[in-house]
């Protein structure tokens, strides 16, 4: 019997940025839009159909005393051809990713980004198959997670873990490219559910608004909300500064890309907003502020410990979204050959607007594939 790896052993991997040798036996398509990244990652990919009847196909692509994981949709595929490359190719170490693709769609990697000065501590969730992003701070016993992703049991067995009660849920603005766990954790756990209110104008639920002057406080540590509303991803985009020293930026703005204003149908309309965010209020903003994103594109923007962040100040020297002067070009830099529309994100939309509820396998199927909230310049 193969040797199975769990998404998590995986995610440890690839965060510790270890020399890893993975052969995806997924469909081309499905691959080439979507896989496993990291650093020290290598991947090859070889139809599943295409080893049916013997491993030639890749016995020239991989070492023999090499590990090797094998990964596809859900791990069935997958484990038929690992003991195929134990039984016939005398592969020493060969592991099959246990779920596949779906289950590393939904690992959460838990990283401390850091101690905060007023007390607590600040923990991004690196959701490594998705390119998402979510916060979780905790301050004298009491928690507030932001952007949360729609597998609440993750956060809850973390806040448990730390012994804090989770009190408010907040997200920065109206997703399309995931469903928000924000609702039912605030069911679940009697917290708080935050939005802005700019994006909730056909939310079917109740929520407290998210909004400039309305500072949250979580145990000892201020969660400031002003004075950034940020509007230009979505028209109710709401950025938070932490601790006078953390920002963060929902999907205006990450390391390496800017936020997409199509995403509602509204680009032409919401394109002055973006640049405005991006290049007023942001600019007012202190050049020491750590940005820290609701989402990442690619793997080299994770950290040797597995986060993603990077000051202001740099990125306005560094990331090309940010150093458009004419307001033309980056008019159609935002507009015009975007990449693909996230799967099925008008669904995932009026999923969070409470006006659809599907069931939980369909939801998982409405994710399926990269994040791409982002313009790249």
């Amino acid at each position: 019997m193969t040797t199975p790896i769990t998404t998590e052993a995986l995610a440890k991997k690839v965060v510790n940025q270890e020399k890893i040798r993975i052969l995806d036996v997924r469909n081309t398509d499905e691959f080439d839009d979507w896989k496993i990244e990291g650093e020290n990652v290598e991947i090859i990919n070889e139809p599943y159909f295409n080893l049916l009847d013997g491993i030639e196909p890749v016995t020239g692509k991989l070492t023999k005393d090499q590990e090797v994981i094998v990964v596809c949709a859900k791990g069935g595929s997958s484990q038929m051809v690992a003991e195929l490359l134990e039984e016939e190719g005398g592969f020493s170490k060969v592991l099959n990713l246990e779920g596949g693709m779906k289950a590393w769609s939904e690992h959460l990697e838990p990283v401390k980004i850091a101690d905060l000065k007023q007390g607590g501590s600040l923990y991004q969730f690196v959701r490594l198959g998705k390119g998402c992003l979510s916060y979780m701070v905790e301050s004298d016993g009491e928690a507030a997670i932001i952007d949360i992703s729609r597998m609440i049991e993750k956060y809850e067995a973390f806040a448990k873990d730390k012994g804090v009660q989770i009190k408010h849920l907040i997200d920065t603005h109206l997703h399309a490219d995931h469903i928000s766990g924000g609702r039912a954790l605030a069911e679940k756990t009697g917290g708080t559910y935050h939005l802005p209110p700019k994006d909730a104008t056909e939310v079917t639920y109740d929520y407290t608004a998210l909004e400039e002057g309305n500072d949250i406080t979580v145990g000892n540590t201020k969660v400031k909300v002003q004075p950034i509303y940020s509007p230009g991803h979505t028209i109710g985009s709401t950025s938070l500064i932490i601790d006078d020293h953390y920002l963060l930026t929902g999907d205006i703005l990450f390391v390496k890309s800017i936020g997409r204003p199509d995403l509602a149908g509204k680009a032409e309309d919401w394109v002055g907003d973006l640049r405005h965010s991006l290049y007023k209020r942001y600019k007012e903003l202190s050049e020491d502020l750590i940005v820290l994103p609701a989402h990442y594109s690619f793997a080299e923007e994770l950290s040797e410990g597995g986060s993603v962040s990077a000051r202001l100040g740099d990125l306005y020297q560094r990331n090309e979204g940010l150093q458009v002067d004419s307001e033309e070009v980056f008019k159609k830099m935002v507009t015009e050959n975007l990449p693909p529309q996230p799967n099925a994100y008008q669904e995932i939309r009026e999923t969070n607007m409470g006006k659809i509820t599907p069931e939980d396998e369909k939801q998982r199927e409405m994710e399926t594939g990269p994040n791409r909230c982002a313009v790249h310049g």
